[in-house]
């Protein structure tokens, strides 16, 4: 984040709270009489937005009024917990058959015949 994010967060910003990456949402203190009031993220560590979990982008996107501390968000057994984006990292899903798992498939069972000229 920049000097400007960050100064205008100290002069502007209201925290709201914040999610298990560590990450802070704000909101402005003194609310707009016209549109919607302004909301951002202050990532922690590098700003990737994929580290956004799915109930603070539904507030940071004005879909819900509330921020999920203080409203009720349901929770089943078949969700998974949010991740951010892998790719590039050592937590990366590899297929079987990738190059950096050896790079072995198992034999296809269809049919197929290659071409033999």
């Amino acid at each position: 984040m920049t000097i400007t994010t960050r100064l205008y967060t100290y002069f502007h910003g209201q925290l709201v709270g914040s999610d298990q990456f560590g990450n802070r949402y704000y909101t402005v203190k003194e609310l707009p009489e016209y549109g919607r009031a302004k909301r951002w993220v202050l990532y922690k560590g590098l700003a990737e937005p994929s580290k956004v979990p799915p109930e603070w982008h539904g507030w940071l996107h004005h879909t819900f009024d509330e921020p999920p501390d203080e409203r009720q968000i349901p929770h089943y057994q078949w969700m998974k917990p949010h991740l951010p984006n892998l790719t590039g990292t050592k937590g990366a899903y590899v297929p079987p058959g990738h190059l950096l798992r050896g790079g072995k498939r198992s034999p296809t069972t269809s049919d197929y015949e290659a071409w033999k000229p």
